[in-house]
């Protein structure tokens, strides 16, 4: 079967339904943050792009985006510092006048045997998901609250429910966001706020900095649908949830798998 739309276009159409709203997307300097970046940005949005050490693909990103008439801008923070993540949020509301959307996409990837896990990199990566997703989100509510109205997607990972070995630090952290959602989703529900958690099987990306290691083999393998899942089929989804067709969504966790788990 020939598809009809081309990864370039999924999630691009020029739209006009986020205008006013102003987004934050931690992790956005490349692959399926980069993607969500852009695809708000083609809804209208103006686009606030988190990185902490990849700046130079950031700066990529706001480019893409200024490029196709959006308006975005840079800003750097270690999600593990909550003095940064707060300098983050307040550089957002300040250039850009005010918060509606924040994006939790920020994340790492992290492999080790747990007999060789030490209890550092347990904590660095339970700190970089679900402290930082903690951090951005405590500091972003105020303004949403101010506004009236929020939308608040996180980015899990089909392994938070699944299990999977040599990953249990990014399978515990992945858990929590999906527990996480749900807490935030009860607690503001009545107040405006929507949150809702994205869970993607095996994506499309450029795997790690240069020079990392590929992705073990084994765990590459196409879902049901016979192929990889690609970023813009995610950012679609989150630009779905941020405008006005999905305000009525909350406390999901919703996987784009490709058939890969089906609970």
């Amino acid at each position: 079967m020939t598809e009809d739309r081309t990864a370039e276009t999924i999630g691009m159409t020029e739209g006009h339904e986020l205008d006013g709203k102003v987004a934050l997307v931690t992790g956005g300097a490349r692959n399926i943050g980069r993607a969500i970046a852009r695809s708000l940005a083609a809804g209208g949005a103006k686009v606030m792009v988190h990185a902490n050490t990849s700046g130079a693909m950031a700066e990529e990103t706001v480019a893409m985006i200024e490029a196709a008439g959006g308006t975005a801008a840079l800003c750097l923070a270690d999600l593990t510092n909550e003095a940064a993540v707060a300098n983050l949020v307040d550089t957002t509301v300040g250039h850009f006048g005010r918060l509606d959307i924040l994006v939790n996409n920020a994340g790492v990837r992290a492999e080790t045997a747990f007999e060789e896990m030490t209890f550092d990199e347990w904590r660095w990566v339970l700190s970089v998901i679900l402290d930082g997703a903690f951090l951005t989100t405590r500091a972003a509510v105020p303004h949403m609250l101010e506004a009236g109205a929020g939308t608040i997607v996180n980015l899990g990972g089909m392994t938070g429910h699944t299990g999977t070995r040599e990953r249990a630090h990014v399978v515990t952290a992945k858990a929590g966001i999906a527990a996480l959602t749900k807490a935030l989703a009860l607690e503001f529900a009545g107040r405006g706020i929507t949150a809702n958690c994205l869970v993607p099987n095996l994506i499309d990306t450029v795997r790690g900095l240069p020079g990392a290691p590929p992705r073990p083999a084994g765990r590459n393998q196409p879902p049901p649908v016979g192929r990889l899942g690609r970023p813009e089929e995610v950012a679609a989804m989150v630009r779905m949830l941020c405008g006005p067709e999905g305000r009525y969504i909350t406390g999901q966790s919703i996987h784009l798998n490709g058939g890969g788990y089906m609970p």
